[in-house]
């Protein structure tokens, strides 16, 4: 099943080859912080990550991603809304053509330039495969970038980029810590939604944190660098990669803070 951002292929079109497109807890959303409800039973956020784990970086074709060796509890989400242990397996990125877009999550209306996730899998299921239909098999922690100062950790991650530039490509990416593209703060909302790309299965405890990280726009522009298109084909730039809201359903979201 081919599926893109297109205006042939893109989030419009999802639900011909994934009716659960249209489901009852489809993400991301919009987030309206007035009406988002204070629940003083939500724990903080324990996240435990290993340098060590990160694995590669590669280019799918949708976006990037950073993969973890996720065979033992070195890397691992816990506590916030979901009980037991999650662990690490990819964080990626989706971003927009333009600094005034991007972010799959809204708040009040409000994008950003762009989004991180981090995607866990509940090790109470065998793999990450077996969670992801599940729902309570995945919990994704979702920050927003903001335009400001330049973030030197993300500039880890940015300088792998002309190794993946084409759709396909990978490559060795060692001993990086994701903990350092969280910010200060770690109050969160959240709520049950889905993975924001195909095959977009009800699987996900969403953790959206409140606090922004800053990237530069000199940085933000590096990202539109990236290509859609395989080596050989007709250049695709990688920008407007994500999903706009979807419809609440009568769904809660709550907040861990007041």
């Amino acid at each position: 099943m081919s599926w893109g951002y297109a205006a042939d292929n893109g989030p419009d079109k999802w639900a011909d080859n994934f009716p659960v497109a249209n489901g009852p807890r489809q993400s991301p959303i919009d987030i309206l912080p007035g009406e988002a409800s204070f629940d003083g039973a939500l724990k903080p956020l324990s996240l435990k990550y290993d340098p060590s784990n990160c694995q590669e970086i590669l280019n799918n074709g949708h976006s990037f991603q950073v993969t973890f060796v996720d065979d033992t509890d070195s890397s691992t989400l816990k506590d916030g809304p979901i009980s037991g242990v999650y662990r690490l397996k990819q964080f990626h990125f989706h971003w927009g053509a333009c600094d005034q877009r991007g972010s799959e999550h809204t708040v009040a209306g409000t994008m950003y330039p762009a989004e991180l996730h981090l995607v866990h899998w509940n090790t109470k299921y065998p793999s990450f495969g077996e969670a992801a239909s599940k729902p309570d098999g995945l919990a994704v922690v979702g920050v927003f970038l903001k335009i400001g100062a330049e973030n030197a950790n993300l500039q880890k991650v940015l300088d792998a980029f002309s190794s993946i530039k084409a759709k396909g490509k990978q490559t060795t990416f060692a001993g990086f810590d994701p903990a350092t593209l969280l910010p200060g703060c770690l109050d969160y909302w959240t709520y049950d939604g889905s993975l924001t790309t195909p095959p977009l299965l009800e699987s996900v405890t969403w953790i959206v944190c409140k606090e922004p990280i800053s990237v530069s726009a000199e940085q933000m522009a590096k990202f539109r660098g990236l290509l859609f298109s395989a080596e050989g084909e007709a250049e695709c730039c990688m920008v407007d990669n994500y999903r706009p809201p979807q419809p609440l359903k009568g769904r809660a979201v709550r907040a861990s803070f007041k």
